[in-house]
This record gives structure tokens, C-alpha cells and sequence, in this order.
């Protein structure tokens, strides 16, 4: 899963392609989120690994919550939610096509 699979691409000013600039907004809320309380930082990639088993989804976590603004990092004493895996390719896709 890759959330620059259906990024468009563009050309620089030297012609060289590259991807578009990705935002992802924050999945809905579902009633199969997980919550979690952190009482001391966390990685977003090592979580991601643990719920997701790809540590590579990190940004997922980091939008539902707001997080990820230059570190990989969690702040002390917050609850983090945890969307679920299922249908994030498909939302990935609609966010792409809708920009």
C-alpha cells in the first residue's frame, strides 16, 4: 500500500518527473478505531508496525491525530487513535483523484 500510487506526476522546470505533493486528509473517525492511551513518546513507525505491520503507514497515524509536523515522534500523556488498515488504499485513491 503506498499512499503516492495514484499520485499524479509532474515535471520540474529540467523536465525530470516526480510526484505530486501528497496531502492526505485525516480518515474519518469509524467504530473501528483502536485507541491507545501514550504516557511516554512513542514512534509513529514503530506503532505503525505494531497495528499495521508495515511501518511504513505512519503518516496514517500521525493525520488521524494531527501529528508527524517534523518528527516521528508522539507528545507525552495524549490518547492516540488508531484507524483501521481496511479501505485505506480506496481512500488514498479518492483523496488523490479529488485534488
Amino acid at each position: 500500500m503506498s499512499r503516492y500510487l495514484t499520485t499524479k506526476q509532474i515535471k520540474d522546470k529540467n523536465g525530470k518527473r516526480k510526484a505530486s505533493t501528497t496531502i492526505i486528509s485525516p480518515p474519518d473517525n469509524s467504530t473501528d478505531d483502536i485507541y491507545i492511551e501514550v504516557t511516554s513518546p512513542e514512534r509513529l513507525d514503530l506503532l505503525a508496525k505494531q497495528f499495521y505491520a508495515d511501518a511504513g503507514l505512519w503518516w496514517l497515524i500521525a493525520s488521524a491525530n494531527g501529528l508527524g509536523k517534523g518528527t516521528l515522534f508522539t507528545p507525552e500523556n495524549i490518547l492516540l487513535r488508531i484507524p483501521p488498515k481496511a479501505g485505506i488504499q480506496d481512500f488514498i485513491e479518492l483523496s488523490n483523484r479529488e485534488r
